[in-house]
């Protein structure tokens, strides 16, 4: 008497047709569907251009300056008493303003912490610092 011996391979020609005809109808289906179009809305003005950030300077010697370039390219010097005031009025104007902190190289990090800390418990939404890019 002859044992059979189990088959360990797969018989994969059935798969292989059944692939083909699949594809051979999506080949057929597929010009039939048209692709959907999107009917965007018209804009009836153009967008404002973004403000210009209202620029909070900090010098060396601990000193403050601020900058609106929207109103002049001129340098304010002012005192921390000051800041928040100025703050809130160039934000009244326009509540997207946005203000940047820069600071000197040589100054000292307490420095710009401090006026981050004035901004921040005067609630002041849109703050950032100011570098120079490495070249």
């Amino acid at each position: 008497m002859r044992r059979r011996r189990a088959m360990s391979e797969i018989n994969v020609v059935p798969y292989i047709d059944v692939m083909l005809v699949l594809l051979i109808i999506f080949m057929v289906a597929a010009p039939l569907i048209n692709p959907g179009q999107i009917d965007l809305p018209k804009v009836g003005a153009k967008l404002n251009p973004a403000v210009a950030p209202l620029e909070v300077r900090v010098r060396a010697n601990g000193d403050l300056a601020v900058v609106d370039r929207s109103r002049s390219p001129d340098e304010r010097l002012i005192r921390r008493a000051q800041l928040l005031a100025i703050v809130r009025q160039a934000q009244q104007d326009n509540a997207e303003q946005a203000v940047v902190i820069a600071g000197d190289r040589n100054v000292r990090y307490e420095e710009i912490l401090k006026v981050m800390d004035i901004l921040q418990q005067g609630q002041v939404a849109r703050v950032g610092l100011l570098a120079r890019p490495a070249q």
